[in-house]
């Protein structure tokens, strides 16, 4: 295979995968943390839309403990949103002979 072949295939990749990044970004996945008490929502790129926090875990005394199931709300709703998006873009990229990751 010549390097022109390949260049070509490249293009033609990026031009499929176009519209599939833009749809995966306009997708939202939700994490809680706590029992439900925090509830995160994020997009599959990895942006946090919304954050719900009960009152009930509100307490000027003990700040870090929600500072924590709000970190832990985050993380959690980021890493759905990548794995939702990984599992995607693999159906469109499975067969290409890509390496793992590259995508």
């Amino acid at each position: 295979m010549n390097i022109q072949t390949v260049m070509k295939q490249a293009q033609k990749m990026q031009e499929q995968l176009a519209p599939a990044r833009e749809d995966l970004a306009a997708q939202t996945v939700e994490a809680t943390a706590g029992g439900g008490k925090v509830t995160v929502v994020a997009t599959c790129a990895g942006d946090v839309v919304s954050i719900k926090i009960s009152k009930d875990v509100v307490d000027p005394e003990d700040v870090e403990f929600l500072e924590d199931l709000v970190l832990t709300g985050v993380k959690a709703a980021i890493a759905k949103g990548k794995e939702q998006s990984q599992a995607e873009m693999g159906k469109l990229t499975s067969g290409m002979g890509l390496p793992p990751g590259l995508m």
